[in-house]
């Protein structure tokens, strides 16, 4: 699984669609990185590969103080899954290679 670079991510979310930058790097099952978009930059937290599925979370302050639970695949060149929105409950992200 080639996790490690940047990710051009759409996340749907009840104020439209939000874009953002995401950066990944994997070391064994742990998972780092960094988020940016329209929120600002944030780190990528509690990151881990598990079998062909990778999860994180990220805490965005803008608009809002959110903590964002990602889980999600690999597929090629794209990424895609789900995103738990604190509480707002779950919505769907993709992305592709950037």
């Amino acid at each position: 699984m080639a996790v490690d670079g940047k990710w051009n991510v759409t996340i749907k979310t009840p104020m439209g669609e939000q874009k953002a930058v995401l950066t990944l790097k994997q070391e064994g099952d742990a998972l780092s990185g960094e988020m940016s978009g329209a929120m600002g930059a944030v780190p990528v937290e509690n990151g881990r590969v598990e079998g062909d599925r990778l999860k994180w979370s990220t805490k965005v302050t803008s608009p809002m103080p959110i903590t964002l639970e990602f889980d999600g695949a690999l597929s090629g060149a794209d990424i895609a899954g789900n995103v738990k929105l604190g509480a707002f409950g779950t919505s769907t992200f993709s992305g592709t290679a950037a």
